[in-house]
């Protein structure tokens, strides 16, 4: 069983992606109203090495030496992958040992701002940072941020570090209908994007609950019409969590187990990760689907959001 890698993970974005968890749960610099890891429980900007560099790339080398290699290898999990400061170096190992498998980086793009950590990142292939507010207001509103961030900062960082990186740059917006999506935001997000000039923008929405409660989706005509309102050449939107079936990485049996322990009793995230021992990010891409194909339902408690056979 291994404690810091998960998956592969059925990834809409990147097929077969075997996740690279360098933080514990949840330790992050922003705190999003709509993260389907829950919220953050340390809400930081201080770099360390949160998990030790030894046995990250100690399961790596056993993963990757006994499976087939997957499509990436990708820096995700429980909080913000760049808050560890020994990143960098597992991405040299990863290039160094493996250098046919391509490295992908979820991070919400707040700590590139800082030089030092953009030049770490520089071997990835890909890079998949966020940007879902261009005003301080809507910034803290939505991501509700580490109290010494600012958007401008935010936004500075991308700018420099799109300058310097040679890879791909897909930039996700996450719309909430009621927090970003008024005329105004989008002028600002237009603006923002257009100084970036990322390689693809990508627009995202809800698939599954937030970390609170009464957040709904925005429509797939709402999202059109921010695309066009964005007017960012390669702007797609994300394809529906029930298209996540298609990929290769997408495993029925893991699907089955998850609806046989529902069915007996109501189960949270966390549950459902200690009972099936899988990455909290493995479930919810099931969980996406599974809703999406409308054969569960959800439910708030004390604890949490619970899953039922619908």
């Amino acid at each position: 069983m291994f404690k810091f890698i998960f998956g592969p993970v059925p990834s809409r974005r990147l097929g077969m992606s075997l996740g690279v968890d360098l933080v514990p749960r949840k330790v992050c610099s922003l705190d999003c109203v709509y993260c389907e890891v829950g919220t953050t429980t340390k809400l930081t900007t201080q770099r360390m090495e949160y998990v030790p560099y030894d046995k990250v790339v100690n399961e790596l080398t056993e993963y990757l030496n006994n499976n087939p290699a997957p499509d990436f290898v990708t820096f995700s999990g429980y909080g913000e992958p760049l808050l560890n400061s020994r990143i960098g170096d597992v991405l040299t190992f990863i290039k160094e040992h493996y250098p046919q498998i391509k490295v992908a980086i979820l991070t919400n793009g707040t700590l590139l701002s800082d030089q030092n950590v953009r030049t770490e990142i520089l071997q990835a292939d890909v890079v998949l940072p966020s940007i879902d507010a261009a005003s301080d207001k809507i910034f803290k509103k939505l991501n509700r941020p580490e109290k010494h961030l600012k958007v401008d900062q935010h936004i500075r960082g991308l700018i420099e570090f799109r300058k310097e990186f040679k890879g791909e740059i897909w930039l996700e917006v996450f719309i909430l209908p009621g927090y970003n999506d008024s005329n105004d935001e989008i002028c600002q997000l237009k603006k923002a994007i257009q100084q970036i000039g990322p390689s693809l923008v990508q627009l995202n929405t809800l698939d599954r609950p937030g970390a609170v409660p009464g957040l709904h989706p925005a429509s797939k005509e709402e999202l059109e019409e921010i695309k066009n309102k964005l007017d960012f050449e390669n702007t797609i939107i994300v394809a529906a969590a029930k298209s996540r079936k298609e990929t290769k990485a997408y495993r029925n049996d893991k699907e089955s187990a998850i609806l046989e322990t529902i069915a007996r009793r109501p189960c949270t995230v966390h549950d459902l990760r200690d009972i099936m021992g899988l990455h909290i990010n493995e479930i919810n891409k099931y969980l996406d689907v599974l809703e999406a194909e409308g054969k569960v339902t959800t439910d708030f408690g004390e604890r949490g959001i619970f899953y039922r056979i619908k």
